[in-house]
């Protein structure tokens, strides 16, 4: 896992030093283990390493060995042993054991179509010396991120949208169409960021760059197969099946030169990673979980269960709403787009603990529930298909208990919500995006908050969800119900805010590496073609994946239903102890700064949650509470009050092909340090 950033220039220019390791210096958190530079002509970049695998020769750049092919890369390419002993095969020689030697010589090898042959999570950058081409590529679900600046046939690229924001074409202005796209998708769409002018290399995407101009090309996508192309096997068939892909893609994910611990939560997916690394360990697996103070989202109890059941160490971070609201402008910082949810806070707390604790590299849990269909929102799109084949059906609607019991607890409120909620929308059924329309319909409800000018021009290019559906292939409607809402759910939900908001961003705020079995591309493509009895018979979530994971773990865990992972929101905000920084950002004066929201809007809200601050609020309006406060988050870290990091200083440096001495390449530039002391760091 690495940082890397790099810039294209126009022919006869010469790429800045200085420019890339100020880009670098923003990357510092993603790899503090030194900083690698190449240049060559118009041509830069700069990458700063996390060591996990070659520890003493695998600093970047790395080349084939004929000096051609320059890579850098952040991530890891898990099959690179055997990729390695292929090359040498076909007569390629190799001068370290890192993977990213491997994708020069692969790139040498097999061209773009190297990128079928990775098993593994990456965005990495090949520069062809003779050529003067650059190849970019990102993994098949965009685990790791790259975000692009292009301005006057200029490109920059950078893991971080912060790095690319010290390139002179950037501009600190945030772009009120990704604010509306991130307040009702859940996270900006790929041909954006929250940032106006930069924008992301789709996953599963690759660009290529030369002096003929620009190729871009999507290299990978999960199809969900049609009724006719699915699995039709014995279920014990495809259970043993499952269970050997995900051993596989476990053990693979364990090769590293440092310690590789676990995230254990409590639930079935992440306990099932943590069993599958314990079978290919020979010491006890260091397991890291979060508990909470708030009884409501602790999953302690569960923990301990599986803790003791597989014989692992356990270490565990216990959150309350105080120590959230504290944490959220670092999570802001770090994640560079609103977000609706304070969830990532204690996740960036465990991954210091983690840092803390001598480890670099953790296993977890992330992708079970898109693969095989986990989540309420599936649940709920069957139920009202169910439903609104009969919609005067008073029957039908009860099914909703089970989604959520309280209703069945309070006749008169589900009277309220069923028709008021969830029967909107009811017959569309042929609306290609009717298993999200009520979920993005409920984070919509934030937008009340924004100026009207802010919504008139988040709305300029048409409705958020229109750019959902354009991202649609062609052949979606092929599949199933179930297989469209899992890939709606991936290009949005997964890609978009579970790997970056809660994923890479915050395990990388403390230089940790996340790797994710369940995405591995084998175990997505054979859960794309498996029958939808397999994943959701009736209303069970994860049929398939609980029988193939049953004689790892306690039956409680195997039996237990999903637990949707979230933290306390109304009390880390406006409960005791809240920090000074909540009442100045939704001050009204500093709202008018900020042009986005409407005071006399967010005022009322504001005095609602803090009367109601040691009770509730309704969902809506804490999902609104901490949308406001990222977004004010974003303009006064990024926009009102930014600093800047101290440029990175080069410990490789290659000129062309041509390795020189890095202390060359100091030059601080007039840039000043980040310090403590800065506003909201």
């Amino acid at each position: 896992m690495c940082g890397v950033a790099g810039v294209y220039g126009r022919p006869g220019e010469n790429a800045s030093r200085e420019l890339l390791c100020a880009m670098a210096g923003e990357l510092r958190h993603r790899g503090p283990d030194g900083t690698g530079l190449y240049t060559d002509r118009h041509f830069g970049m700069v990458n700063t390493r996390l060591a996990i695998i070659d520890l003493a020769a695998g600093d970047q750049p790395l080349s084939d060995e004929s000096g051609r092919y320059w890579v850098m890369q952040n991530g890891e390419i898990f099959n690179y042993p055997e990729l390695q002993d292929e090359l040498r095969s076909l007569g390629h020689r190799f001068a370290t054991n890192s993977d990213t030697e491997v994708l020069a010589h692969a790139y040498e090898q097999w061209g773009v179509d190297c990128l079928a042959r990775l098993n593994g999570e990456f965005a990495f950058a090949v520069w062809d010396r003779e050529t003067s081409e650059l190849f970019l590529a990102r993994d098949r679900f965009g685990v790791r991120p790259l975000f692009l600046l292009e301005r006057g046939g200029r490109l920059a690229f950078a893991s971080e949208v912060k790095a690319l924001l010290r390139h002179p074409d950037a501009s600190r202005v945030l772009d009120p169409v990704a604010i509306v796209q991130a307040l009702t998708l859940w996270a900006t769409e790929p041909a954006r960021s929250a940032f106006a002018g930069i924008h992301e290399l789709p996953a599963g995407h690759w660009l290529r760059i030369s002096p003929r101009g620009i190729e871009r090309k999507c290299w990978w996508d999960l199809r969900f197969s049609p009724p006719d192309e699915m699995r039709a096997e014995h279920e014990s068939v495809l259970v043993e099946e499952l269970a050997e892909l995900l051993d596989d893609a476990t053990r693979i994910r364990l090769r590293a030169d440092v310690p590789v611990g676990t995230y254990l939560s409590g639930g079935l997916d992440s306990s099932a990673i943590t069993a599958l690394a314990q079978r290919h360990t020979r010491h006890p697996v260091r397991a890291f979980g979060i508990g909470f103070t708030d009884a409501a989202f602790d999953e302690t109890e569960q923990q301990d269960i599986v803790a003791k059941r597989l014989g692992t160490e356990l270490t565990r971070v216990v959150m309350d709403g105080p120590a959230i609201a504290e944490l959220m402008p670092r999570v802001v910082y770090l994640s560079e787009k609103p977000t609706l949810r304070t969830a990532p806070a204690p996740l960036l707390k465990l991954s210091e603990t983690v840092r803390a604790s001598g480890y670099k590299v953790v296993l977890t849990g992330e992708g079970a529930d898109e693969m095989f269909a986990g989540y309420d929102v599936f649940k709920l799109d069957k139920v009202r298909r169910f439903w609104a084949r009969r919609p005067e059906s008073r029957c039908r609607p009860q099914l909703l208990h089970r989604l959520y019991p309280y209703l069945a607890q309070d006749l008169g409120r589900a009277g309220r919500l069923l028709p008021n909620v969830f029967r909107a929308g009811l017959t569309s059924t042929d609306d290609p995006l009717y298993s999200h329309r009520l979920r993005f319909a409920h984070a919509a409800r934030t937008l009340r908050f924004l100026e009207p000018s802010a919504l008139e021009a988040g709305h300029a290019p048409g409705d958020p969800s229109a750019t959902v559906c354009a991202r649609l292939p062609e052949d979606f409607q092929r599949s199933t119900t179930l297989g469209r809402a899992q890939y709606i759910e991936i290009i949005t939900f997964l890609t978009g805010y579970l790997l970056h908001s809660q994923g890479d961003r915050m395990l990388m705020g403390n230089s940790v590496e996340g790797r994710f079995p369940f995405l591995d591309h084998r175990v997505a493509e054979f859960a794309a073609r498996l029958p939808d009895s397999a994943k959701l018979p009736g209303l069970r979530e994860k049929y398939v994946l609980r029988q193939a994971v049953r004689p790892l773990l306690p039956a409680d865990i195997v039996r237990r239903e999903k637990r949707p992972y979230r933290a306390p929101i109304l009390r880390a905000f406006m409960g005791r102890g809240a920090p000074e920084y909540v009442g100045e950002l939704l001050e009204d004066g500093r709202l008018r700064r900020a042009g986005f929201f409407a005071p006399s809007a967010v005022e009322p809200l504001v005095q609602k949650c803090r009367r109601n601050a040691e009770s509730f609020v309704s969902e809506s309006d804490e999902m609104a509470l901490v949308g406001i406060l990222s977004v004010m988050l974003l303009d006064e870290l990024f926009v009102q009050r930014p600093t800047l990091a101290a440029p990175a200083v080069p410990t490789r440096v290659v000129v062309g092909a041509t390795p020189v001495a890095p202390g060359h390449l100091t030059s601080q530039g007039g840039l000043r340090e980040r310090t403590a002391a800065a506003p909201f760091a």
